[in-house]
């Protein structure tokens, strides 16, 4: 017998890409239990399936920054609860130290729907019934319709996860001018956004032809990142969804000053901000 949840809960996060560097992320998770029925009647209480996997996916994967271990050229030191993580990758360099709560080491070489699947199974073993003879995960993106981009941040003064250093998001952009959607503007800002950080000039604390660094203290602990120059785009306030549609609508009217313009921009799936000016 088989018991499948789909689309349980979505889990927004950042991961380390040898050649994209630093890569915001979206992902739909979806699960199906394969098992003998129990005395009730039933594989498992969907109580429980929905109750385990959400509290460990939100733990585990939400707002982390995802790491290959077998990564070729990737260093990786761990000591005192923290993790420091330093790779060349085909968007230059990325060097991160932070609390280790703020990244997720997966056992691969890349990281893909299907290997952290295969890694997230292994730790979820132990949490489920001996009448659950196999679990099956899926992650998949959200299915988008027009412009997207991949983004990654961190939020120092947020009171949760968000002040992680280096977590992200794939995000929807919407945008009208003058009472009609602009595919041209949307692509324009998707294709300029695409795989970035957005920066703060407020964390930045150094910087030289070729790089960027980022660095502050949070409730969580000390978080800094350094990056390639043309791996970031800066902000002079934080990066906020709210913040986020405001500086687009800002930039938007400098290029269009003749026009009414409204900014939908999200933040994952199925939330966001909205700005008109």
């Amino acid at each position: 017998m088989h018991l499948f949840v789909e689309q349980l809960t979505n889990v927004d996060f950042s991961y380390l890409d040898a050649k994209r560097g630093v890569v915001g992320e979206t992902w739909w998770a979806s699960a199906i239990l394969e098992g003998a029925l129990d005395d009730q009647g039933m594989v498992c209480d969907f109580g429980i399936v929905k109750k385990t996997l959400r509290q460990w996916l939100d733990l585990e994967l939400d707002h982390r920054l995802l790491v290959p271990t077998k990564a070729p050229g990737l260093k990786i030191e761990t000591t005192n609860d923290r993790v420091k993580i330093a790779m060349l990758t085909g968007r230059g360099i990325v060097e991160m130290s932070a609390p280790a709560q703020a990244v997720t080491l997966i056992d691969a070489s890349e990281i893909t729907a299907e290997s952290v699947a295969a890694w997230s199974i292994q730790q979820l073993q132990a949490f489920f019934p001996e009448t659950i003879d196999q679990l099956t995960l899926d992650f998949t993106p959200e299915t988008i319709n027009g412009a997207f981009y991949h983004y990654s941040h961190g939020l120092k003064k947020h009171a949760g996860n968000c002040q992680r250093i280096a977590h992200g998001h794939r995000s929807r952009i919407q945008i009208w001018l003058n009472g009609e959607r602009s595919d041209t503007e949307e692509t324009y800002w998707a294709e300029r956004w695409q795989d970035i950080y957005i920066g703060s000039k407020e964390d930045l604390s150094s910087e030289n032809a070729d790089t960027l660094s980022f660095a502050y203290t949070a409730e969580q602990g000390d978080f800094s990142l350094t990056l390639a120059r043309e791996h970031c785009y800066m902000m002079s306030t934080d990066s906020t969804v709210e913040l986020i549609a405001d500086h687009l609508a800002q930039e938007i009217k400098l290029r269009h000053p003749e026009q009414n313009v409204r900014v939908r921009a999200f933040e994952g799936v199925n939330k966001g901000a909205m700005v008109q000016r």
